[in-house]
């Protein structure tokens, strides 16, 4: 990108064999990954519940993958939804919708029905991809769509025989039969669909051209398909590997954070799969199958958000762990407090690792990280330094007045991963995107930070109300949207409160229309409502009646003052717990 004046970036003399700028692959993301599939084609590209796939096998699918989705009519500039755990079919999906030139529209399979519905009737989805567990939920809404085919896969189609016996007695039983006359395709049936595929199936699609949407809250709260491109994706597997001296073809990635998350997407996926990477597929998250496997498979790199790595610590099976085989651990989705940084440095040196938590920065208006602690240099509290090719700069919010180093200010990012846009949403994109002096566009964060001298950045807080519970962004005014759409409800107001396991946890505060009481069968009917319309991650784990909602000087809602009540609850509680301990103590 050409610029007319020059960006500061004091970072450029601390970044050690980090090179400050790259050349970047003008192709598709699916053409990244054959050039690699050719280069290494017996090299195993994932493993998933113990079964291993080549790379010649896994882009073998891929094209069968393709041709199917051309049989049964999508077309270049399509959008599919891709509703789907970690695994070997979402996989095949995600790079044949690019080998045809359509737009992956990646989404959380736990999302609720009317989530789903809204996901598919924004992107404008002809076809929708998902698990036998979740056809449930797509068939009760699919008549509100515009979506023609459901593809159905099943997780034991891609098990090995011992563990899918296992599987079929535990996980299987609890699967809701699909019936026989489902109008839904199965994923089988599909895939011998692409003998019928005699024409050309492939679809030439360069760097500026537009690939996946994933979703994000924008500056607003409100849910929006963030647009971006197959250069986002190919640029930011470059990067990562760049500021990653370290890494070699062949060498593991536990693959746990979910394929509709940048993260897990960009740098669990992709960069490994366009770099040579082996990834080791994590259909269900629980923290002792991460640790399980960390070990099992002798991971070289580890990505997760603090919670993850807080909830190591407490693990039994880790005692003897040796994890001397990590050559890289990343912290991202939330802020790494500097205390279990320190904790989980020791936790790594105690179990043989030579290396320690590098922390991350970024929004999925750039994919995801943009921003990540050098190899070499280390500043407590900090979010590290720009990646190749990224500029940050920090200004008096919403301007695009630069401040001094050291000053607090919003966050602006800039660089090969900046999206192309919010769909349907010209507006929020304006107030996003801007064009600066510099010829740059800039992404505004909403998230407020300071640069110190040495180009280093640190993470203060957010502008946008928005709580992060176990790395998920839930934003406040979605929920509350959904309560007060009750009947029964005049007014809410939704807060994080702190929790030990997901940093942030929900609650609802709910004023109740005149006439109705607050008993606990209207909590209960209200829980019920919202399970309806909320992810399973972002539910209230309580709500609160309350007669009267404090309020600002300017009338608004105060939920700063509902926060400070719960904090101080809380210290409460701890202060009676911590002089029951001590009176028992005494008592002995």
């Amino acid at each position: 990108m050409s610029t007319s004046v020059s960006v500061p970036a004091p970072w450029k003399e601390h970044l050690g064999d980090i090179p400050f700028t790259l050349d970047y692959f003008d192709g598709s993301m699916v053409d990244a990954v054959e050039l690699i599939a050719k280069a290494y084609p017996n090299n195993i590209a994932f493993t998933f519940m113990g079964r291993q796939t080549t790379y010649r096998k896994m882009f073998s699918e891929i094209e069968r993958c393709a041709k199917a989705l051309k049989v049964i009519g999508v077309r270049e500039g399509d959008k599919v939804t891709v509703a789907m755990p970690n695994c070997p079919q979402a996989i095949y999906m995600f790079y044949a919708i690019n080998m045809i030139g359509g737009i992956a529209n990646m989404i959380h399979p736990l999302s609720a029905e009317k989530e789903i519905e809204f996901y598919l009737n924004e992107s404008g989805s002809v076809t929708a991809v998902t698990l036998d567990q979740f056809y449930g939920k797509f068939e009760k809404i699919r008549s509100n769509t515009k979506v023609v085919n459901i593809v159905i896969a099943s997780v034991k189609d891609e098990l090995s025989q011992p563990i899918k016996a296992g599987y079929m007695v535990t996980e299987g039983r609890k699967i809701e039969k699909i019936p026989k006359d489902a109008p839904v395709i199965r994923w089988r049936d599909f895939m011998r669909l692409s003998v019928s595929c005699f024409y050309n199936y492939r679809v030439s699609r360069r760097a500026e051209d537009p690939a996946v949407i994933l979703y994000s809250g924008g500056s607003t709260g409100t849910s929006k398909g963030i647009l971006l491109t197959n250069g986002n994706f190919n640029a930011l597997g470059k990067q990562v590997v760049a500021t990653n001296p370290m890494f070699r073809p062949g060498d593991k990635m536990l693959a746990a954070m979910p394929l509709f998350h940048g993260f897990g997407l960009g740098v669990c996926i992709h960069t490994m799969l366009s770099q040579g990477g082996h990834c080791i597929l994590i259909p269900r998250f629980t923290a002792k199958s991460y640790a399980k496997q960390i070990t099992k498979y002798r991971c070289n790199f580890i990505a997760g958000v603090p919670t993850l790595y807080e909830a190591l610590l407490r693990l039994d099976n880790m005692k003897n762990a040796d994890l001397s085989s990590l050559k890289g651990v990343f912290s991202g989705g939330d802020s790494l407090s500097v205390e279990l940084k320190k904790k989980f440095d020791k936790f790594l040196y105690d179990h043989k690792a030579t290396i320690q938590v590098r922390e991350g920065y970024g929004t999925t208006e750039t994919v995801t990280a943009c921003c990540l602690t050098p190899p070499t240099m280390f500043k407590e509290g900090s979010i590290g330094i720009p990646f190749p090719d990224t500029y940050i700069k920090i200004v008096k919010p919403d301007t695009d007045e630069v401040l001094p180093y050291g000053e607090e200010g919003e966050i602006l990012l800039s660089g090969p991963t900046v999206m192309k846009e919010y769909i349907n949403h010209p507006e929020e994109t304006a107030k996003t995107l801007r064009v600066h002096s510099d010829g740059r566009t800039w992404v505004y964060t909403g998230d407020l930070g300071y640069m110190d001298d040495d180009g280093f950045v640190y993470f203060r807080g957010r502008i946008k109300r928005m709580i992060i519970s176990s790395g998920y962004n839930i934003y406040p005014s979605q929920i509350e949207n959904v309560l007060d759409a009750h009947e029964k409800v005049q007014m809410s107001c939704v807060i994080g409160v702190p929790d030990p396991y997901r940093m942030q946890k929900v609650k609802a505060f709910v004023m109740l229309k005149p006439g109705i009481m607050g008993s606990e069968d209207v909590r209960q009917e209200l829980l019920a409502y919202c399970r309806q319309y909320i992810a399973k991650y972002a539910m209230p784990y309580d709500i609160e009646f309350r007669e009267e909602m404090p309020k600002t000087l300017v009338g608004k809602v105060n939920f700063r003052l509902l926060e400070e009540e719960e904090l101080a609850k809380i210290a409460e509680a701890e202060k009676a717990e911590k002089a029951a301990g001590e009176a028992g103590e005494n008592n002995k």
